[in-house]
């Protein structure tokens, strides 16, 4: 059995962003340091963090007042940052800069009376987050069927925006639809789907064109590990999506001549090095790294990490 690694695959910059601002954090400042949110949808990430003492929150209201917190790289509304700024507490933002971006269109196009359609997963912290920035403005949208029920208030002023790690494929699908139906409808200058989400996609893709078999590791609340399970499945192979190597059942593996492994963006490479050991035992050879495209992008840390007196 051969055993085939996809690259790129694991942390991207903004998760490995987030994760060197919660440590530098950590460090500079002690224990504890709340985080509002999973800084990154991964469970192993979170439950290392709480052993090193942060401490995870789902609302402001469970931090003390005047302590420190740092907000997830999925973003968040300008409503919590004023709940923060309420409670006086010392924000460490670890947004990641294309989440970031969205948030500014949003802004932009709200300012200018514009309906927003915002694809992406109702109840995703990053959607709502950007669904923040202007909420009577916003309409969250997941799939093109929605699309008869849809109303806005001029048709001649509306854009799109979409949720970073989504599919590439089935955001274009639902924004064909949504040009017929919207002829003047305006996209972002670039896609808001981020370069690593894609480039991760891509790698899956070509996987599938030799592979029998494909695993995803990455944690069930990640969206773009999900996604990443979809990108194989239609494609026509088995995939399946996995937190770590004891996800793995030996009989998935019954017959199959080559497998592919990728990780989501949120997904450190101990948890791959981990299934590679597992895959050996069970007889894979040959590994062979598969590159698609390199990345280099880099994001400076939160400058409330940089700051001296903070």
């Amino acid at each position: 059995m051969e055993l085939f690694l996809a690259q790129p695959r694991g942390f991207c910059a903004g998760v490995t962003r987030a994760i060197e601002t919660v440590n530098f954090a950590l460090e500079k400042f002690g224990s504890p340091v709340y985080i509002r949110h999973s800084i990154v949808h991964n469970q192993h990430v979170i439950d290392e963090f709480k052993k090193k003492g942060a401490i995870f929150v789902e609302t402001l209201q469970d931090v003390p007042k005047g302590s420190r917190v740092i907000f997830s790289a999925h973003g968040i509304s300008p409503a919590v940052r004023k709940e923060a700024e309420a409670r006086n507490l010392k924000v460490v933002d670890a947004t990641c800069p294309l989440v970031s971006k969205v948030h500014l269109e949003a802004i932009r196009y709200a300012k200018q009376g514009y309906s927003i359609i915002l694809v992406g997963h109702k109840g995703h912290v990053e959607v709502e987050g950007t669904a923040g920035e202007a909420p009577d403005q916003t309409i969250i949208m997941e799939s093109k069927d929605e699309l008869a029920g849809l109303k806005v208030i001029d048709p001649a002023k509306v854009i799109v925006l979409t949720q970073t790690t989504l599919s590439i494929d089935d955001t274009q699908e639902i924004i064909g639809a949504l040009k017929k139906k919207f002829p003047q409808l305006i996209e972002p200058p670039k896609g808001d789907i981020c370069d690593a989400t894609q480039n991760r996609q891509d790698a899956v893709k070509y996987l599938a064109e030799f592979c029998d078999l494909v695993l995803v590791v990455g944690d069930p609340s990640s969206s773009n590990s999900n996604q990443l399970k979809e990108v194989a499945s239609k494609k026509g192979i088995e995939a399946y999506l996995i937190k770590d190597s004891s996800d793995i059942d030996s009989e998935w593996l019954n017959g199959v001549t080559a497998v592919g492994v990728t990780a989501s963006a949120s997904t450190p490479e101990y948890l791959i090095d981990q299934v590679v050991v597992f895959l050996q035992k069970q007889g894979a050879q040959q590994i062979k790294e598969v590159q698609r495209r390199k990345e280099n992008a880099e994001f400076p840390l939160p400058s409330e990490i940089t700051k001296t007196n903070y």
